[in-house]
């Protein structure tokens, strides 16, 4: 049976996007790979139709590697609905229930098992799949979220680097590596630790154009935020990520007082809540998830349209993988972050104060600039992420700056008065202040600080009296990340001169920055939702909407039998296509996106029964 015949009877597409089809036949042929895909480009198909294939020509079981419950379940419950053999291993299962999915694994009654890679290192797993080695059974491995292996990841897991076991026990089972996010540094480190230097990598473009990045600077991130969502995305679903816990409680508190659907999710959360609130987000619509990045990796939420973030992540990576949780559907999608001086404050102390190493730090460190140096960016913002991948690209006229673009203002001027004032300071007393006693020593504000320490005698006092806090503090962001300026955390945040602040001061290097831009001061409204109004993900007439709605309400019902998100049973657009359509027969729904053979036969008399009703 060919591959082509695969995706079109089990999976219901028509054909395959990008390099899905030279990847599924390098994986048949029993090749390494490793696979750099964006999240929603289809990284899951890539080992899906090898496995199958390979199992129906003998070749037994594929093992997927996979760090999450969650992301387990829900896959393996696809799998079933589209008529595959899949089956998981974890905690979730009783000791007899494991013990027959061993079982059924061992007869080759299963196409794929999905295991984490603290189970599969174990030795009673290890000694299963030596069984399965020695009878020619252990078809391939697929290693998801292989970016959890490299140390220089934006989400290390020590426990992946036991997968090396894999190579050393296993030798001549083929294994793929898959991730949506790996810089140069990252990709090399997986290909490593792994032991996969002669595998082949396919390496997609990062580039997801549904996607429209906006930053902002930030002024009352709460209001903002409430703006944000307000005006473009009222009854959708989304997540909203931020530093901590504490900030994630009061964030969707203040999000359901504004009459927004908001459940909050982060590691502090009793485990029974944090999958409760888990399962209401993948399964119901319009739920709005406020988090720390505890939460996001392998959601397949297909209709997540908007992703913000309240603090600025800690590299580019991160940055990207979690904005990559939105429009996975291909649908028009937000990515909005706001940013500030205390952002980058607080990511140099983590990284300054971790145990790490010097050379581990640096590199931290210079991730850090790179995303200040995107929030900070007047081009494109599109250009600048795909950059960093080594990706090059055209202005995508849908960023923020390309949309709207930003006045830019020299404040080389304005950063020679404040690194004088922070010179003049430690001339005067050996002591060191902070951002805000420096702005207002430069803007010329008297305050008891300045009155105690007779700063108001130095030479710089008001000096800078024409620039507004705003414009010093996006200042300083740029000094810190040129490093002109060190944060010393062990001094609570107080400012420090560095070997670099000389060029500036000398007037060597330039200061360019992005002018600020007024925001509307109306707040939101705060009135509770009495229901949402249904959005189509194409254009639908009248009554092909009251089809798509009446198909939408029988899909809730059937996901709610089956405990698996509505999304698993028809994507959202299937469900408009077949509202467009509206098929009268068996016929009319043949060759429908997403419709493979076994939810035809499961589903079909359901679906044109629901249609001739409206």
């Amino acid at each position: 049976m060919s591959h082509q015949h695969i995706l079109s009877e089990v999976f219901g597409y028509a054909e395959f996007r990008g390099p899905q089809q030279a990847i599924v036949e390098h994986m048949v042929r029993g090749h390494d790979a490793l696979v750099l895909m964006p999240t929603g480009g289809g990284k899951s198909l890539c080992y899906q139709i090898p496995a199958i294939a390979r199992q129906r020509a003998g070749q037994g079981v594929t093992i997927v590697v996979s760090p999450l419950i969650a992301l387990m379940h829900d896959q393996v419950g696809a799998l079933h609905e589209a008529g595959v053999a899949a089956a998981f291993l974890n905690s979730t299962l009783s000791s007899d229930e494991a013990y027959q999915v061993e079982q059924r694994m061992l007869r080759g009654d299963i196409t794929m098992l999905y295991a984490a890679p603290e189970r599969l290192t174990t030795p009673r797993f290890l000694a299963l799949l030596d069984s399965l080695f020695a009878n020619g059974k252990l078809s391939m491995f697929a290693i998801d979220e292989a970016h959890c292996v490299s140390q220089w990841g934006h989400d290390f897991r020590p426990e992946y680097r036991a997968l090396t076991v894999l190579h050393e026990r296993f030798a001549g089972v083929p294994r793929m590596a898959l991730t949506a996010t790996a810089d140069a540094l990252t990709r090399d480190d997986i290909l490593e630790r792994l032991q996969l230097e002669n595998a082949r990598a396919f390496v997609s473009s990062f580039d997801r154009p549904n996607i429209r990045y906006t930053i902002v600077e930030k002024r009352d991130s709460t209001q903002q935020l409430l703006r944000f969502i307000e005006r473009e995305h009222e009854g959708d679903a989304g997540i909203v990520y931020c530093q901590s816990r504490r900030k994630v409680e009061d964030m969707a508190q203040t999000l359901v007082d504004a009459g927004i659907n908001a459940l909050p999710y982060h590691a502090g959360l009793d485990n029974k809540i944090r999958q409760k609130h888990q399962d209401r987000f993948l399964r119901e619509e319009g739920i709005v998830m406020v988090a720390t990045i505890a939460f996001g990796m392998g959601i397949d939420k297909p209709d997540v349209r908007f992703v913000a973030h309240i603090d600025m992540p800690k590299n580019i990576e991160g940055y990207y993988q979690e904005t990559g949780r939105g429009g996975r559907d291909g649908l028009p999608a937000d990515a909005w972050m706001g940013y500030g001086l205390q952002d980058v404050v607080n990511q140099r102390r983590m990284i300054d104060e971790s145990p790490a190493s010097e050379e581990f730090k640096q590199v931290m460190r210079g991730k850090l600039d790179a995303l200040l140096g995107l929030a900070e960016a007047t081009d494109c913002r599109r250009v600048r992420l795909l950059s960093y991948f080594g990706e090059q690209s055209e202005p995508c006229g849908n960023c923020d700056n390309c949309l709207h673009p930003p006045a830019i203002w020299d404040g080389t001027d304005a950063a020679r008065k404040l690194l004088s004032t922070i010179y003049r300071i430690q001339q005067m007393s050996a002591m060191s202040f902070g951002a805000g006693h420096i702005m207002d020593i430069v803007r010329g504000k008297t305050t008891d600080k300045t009155t105690q320490y007779g700063h108001g005698a130095l030479s710089t006092f008001g000096v800078g009296a024409e620039f507004s806090e705003l414009q010093l503090r996006g200042v300083l962001r740029q000094l810190i990340a040129m490093s002109a300026v060190r944060v010393d955390s062990q001094a609570f945040n107080t400012l420090q001169l560095t070997e670099q602040s000389r060029a500036v001061l000398r007037g060597e290097v330039q200061v360019q920055l992005r002018e600020s831009a007024a925001e509307s001061g109306r707040k939101p409204k705060r009135s509770a939702r009495l229901g949402t109004v249904v959005k189509a993900p194409i254009a639908l007439d009248s009554d092909a909407l009251l089809r798509y709605s009446a198909l939408k309400a029988w899909r809730a019902e059937v996901a709610r039998e089956h405990n698996l998100p509505a999304y698993v049973i028809f994507h959202d657009a299937t469900l408009a296509a077949i509202a467009q359509r509206a098929p009268r027969s068996l016929d009319d729904l043949q060759g429908i996106s997403g419709i493979g053979t076994k939810k035809l036969e499961a589903y079909a008399h359901e679906v044109l029964r629901v249609v001739s009703l409206t």
